[in-house]
């Protein structure tokens, strides 16, 4: 009998087909997610008592069509169109695919693109990719655009009415039509993997199946799109960081940061296939912010210890990145990479520039570098207070044991050694 957590973990993974699918067959986006809202949560219920089906996809596609016909139907009987909701109706084979469209065609790419498409704003792009193709909460989307949850449960529903008012047709873009949607995509598949890699809120770290499902997205999308040297990067900056999630936690669950990580636990083959990547794609073209990332993640990842680390190369990636990308937290970066050339103080005074910042003064990451460098100065109280101040602003219950138990260790008889933060 399969337990819930493995029924929560292939949900997640089959939501984005299922949704892909239904929308190609109905083309009706809103109410096609809608219908597999509901599929989701019978399988929720049904599938760890019952048993898997032996087709879970299938199994959720058929459900989903099931309530797409029913609230369609009550829809249009509203409208006094009975006749049209007839048309929807699907004969019992209906889940076989097109003479021309293998079985285990995977809709999610063409989601995703779809949901990148330019009749959206930029913003509004992303946030229905993270909700329809990521699977991720509104609450936690919100998180990711530092807006409140309600501002951006409008964005979605907004995008999701122009999705259907726009009559945007379910199929793969046009080469002609990829740079126009490109830049949204990337991204989108960057915080997938962000939020897998390091989750913004619960019990546990990370979510690999999110993670997972972004390097399986951002692999079929370098396969269409192998020169672009943008989506090379970000390929390699998925596995290069996910290498290191073996060694990120402890057998009881504790976060380590990766200045105290057994590299010996990393994962190799990631970590060549990335090196590999990113050797190819800097020589050739514009080097966009991608492949600066997986640059700065090859040299951690190459680094035999992290005394061993090379800070100057790394600091002058992020000087370079910083002339490109006006982000904060490649700002926040860069002065944990100046401090660890120049030292300490130095690096505090670029943080304390960046408080400053709406975007990210109050992010719990920067309270937590502001720690960790004043815990290099030797101000082991000011660090203390500065850990209890990032422990209260971050909703992931790792970090806050992590950053709670960093405060504890400089109590009076603490003697927590000094380390990088997480």
């Amino acid at each position: 009998m399969v337990t819930g957590q493995d029924v929560e973990g292939l949900l997640r993974r089959l939501a984005p087909r299922a949704l892909g699918a239904v929308v190609r067959r109905f083309g009706n986006f809103n109410t096609a997610e809608d219908a597999v809202q509901e599929a989701l949560l019978a399988a929720a219920e049904q599938w760890p008592t019952q048993g898997l089906p032996d087709n879970p996809l299938a199994w959720l596609i058929t459900v989903s069509s099931r309530r797409l016909t029913d609230l369609l139907r009550r829809e249009q009987a509203r409208r006094r169109r009975e006749d049209t909701v007839a048309s929807w109706r699907l004969p019992d084979d209906w889940c076989s695919p097109p003479a021309d469209r293998p079985a285990d065609a995977d809709d999610t790419l063409i989601l995703l693109l779809m949901c990148c498409h330019p009749a959206l704003s930029p913003a509004s792009q992303i946030a229905l990719t993270l909700r329809a193709v990521g699977g991720l909460t509104t609450a936690e989307i919100a998180r990711a655009f530092l807006v409140p949850e309600q501002t951006m449960s409008r964005r979605i529903s907004r995008a999701k009415q122009t999705i259907n008012n726009s009559g945007i047709p379910f199929r793969m873009p046009l080469r002609s039509e990829h740079p126009q949607r490109l830049d949204a995509v990337l991204r989108v598949l960057y915080l997938i993997f962000n939020e897998g890699y390091a989750s913004t809120s619960g019990p546990n770290l990370y979510r690999a199946d999110l993670s997972a499902e972004a390097i399986r997205l951002t692999r079929l999308l370098h396969h269409m799109l192998p020169d672009d040297g943008e989506t090379t990067g970000l390929l390699a900056l998925m596995l290069l960081t996910d290498a290191r999630r073996p060694a990120r936690t402890s057998p009881d669950g504790t976060l380590v940061p990766m200045a105290d990580q057994d590299r010996t636990l990393w994962n190799a083959e990631n970590i060549t296939e990335g090196v590999r990547l990113i050797s190819a794609a800097l020589p050739c073209g514009t080097t966009g912010p991608y492949q600066l990332q997986a640059a700065i993640a090859a040299v951690h990842d190459e680094a035999p210890s992290a005394d061993a680390t090379d800070w100057p190369q790394i600091m002058a990636l992020y000087e370079v990145l910083m002339q490109i990308s006006d982000n904060p937290m490649v700002t926040l970066n860069h002065a944990v990479a100046v401090a660890m050339v120049r030292g300490p103080h130095t690096g505090l005074d670029l943080v304390e520039q960046l408080a400053a910042d709406g975007r990210i003064g109050q992010d719990h990451r920067l309270f937590a570098v502001r720690a960790h460098l004043l815990e290099m100065t030797g101000d082991l109280a000011a660090a203390r207070h500065a850990y209890h101040a990032a422990a209260q602003r971050t909703t992931s219950q790792p970090q806050q044991r992590y950053l709670y138990a960093r405060a504890a260790g400089h109590e009076p008889g603490g003697g927590l050694p000094a380390t990088s933060p997480a």
